[in-house]
């Protein structure tokens, strides 16, 4: 899917990594200092083009370090027996309902984040039957986000547990692929990737899916 996303965004995400990644391995302090010009240049470009204060862009370039690399975020669609879909609201964005997930922790592969996140949000313990799906954000028309970004997206059914809220949630719900909620969270997911999701369940012999 192409990226339709503005110039701008595009060439200050490529600023802010580029300068990230000279900071790491650069030395000389007439190059770090260009380096952290560059940066700020970014979170300007940012600032000037949305309606955060230059100050928290800023605050966040300079607290991501090392070699620039996308962020993993991973998502569990988990099915019951009734062919129903695991979704949670999600506190941080006004309770629209998303799949349990978030970004992925340090020290845990990707499968074992999805069995984490499920847990929180859901109160529910899964078992992962496949890779469903590995998706750049920005291809997959999410809202514009500051960093480059993987969405990776399993397909599970609960092995045990009940409905529990927690600090990221406020609610638990299964849902019909007819009756899916309307108001998404839609940084986090997309209609055309829950259809994705129930067309894995039905066919486990689908590929995985990536852009």
């Amino acid at each position: 899917m192409a990226n339709d996303e503005p110039d701008w965004l595009t060439w200050a995400r490529e600023l802010q990594a580029i300068a990230q990644t000279g900071l790491t391995f650069s030395r000389d302090p007439y190059d770090r200092e260009r380096y952290e010009a560059l940066r700020a240049l970014a979170a300007k470009m940012f600032a000037a083009r949305t309606d955060a204060p230059v100050e928290r862009i800023a605050a966040l370039f300079a607290g991501e370090s090392g070699y620039a690399t996308p962020k993993i975020d991973v998502r569990a669609a988990v099915f019951d027996r009734a062919e129903r879909l695991l979704m949670v609201r999600e506190t941080s964005d006004g309770g629209r309902w998303t799949l349990p997930g978030g970004w992925a922790d340090v020290n845990r592969s990707a499968a074992e984040n999805a069995v984490k996140e499920a847990l929180e949000e859901s109160g529910y313990t899964v078992r992962l039957l496949k890779l469903a799906a590995l998706w750049d954000r920005t291809r997959q028309r999410h809202p514009a986000g500051l960093f480059s970004c993987a969405k990776v997206f399993f397909v599970c059914e609960p092995t045990g547990g009940a409905a529990t809220t927690s600090l990221e949630t406020s609610a638990v719900g299964w849902f019909a692929e007819a009756d899916l909620p309307q108001d998404l969270s839609l940084a986090r997911v997309l209609p055309r990737q829950l259809a994705r999701m129930f067309a894995h369940r039905r066919d486990p012999a689908l590929p995985t899916e990536f852009d």
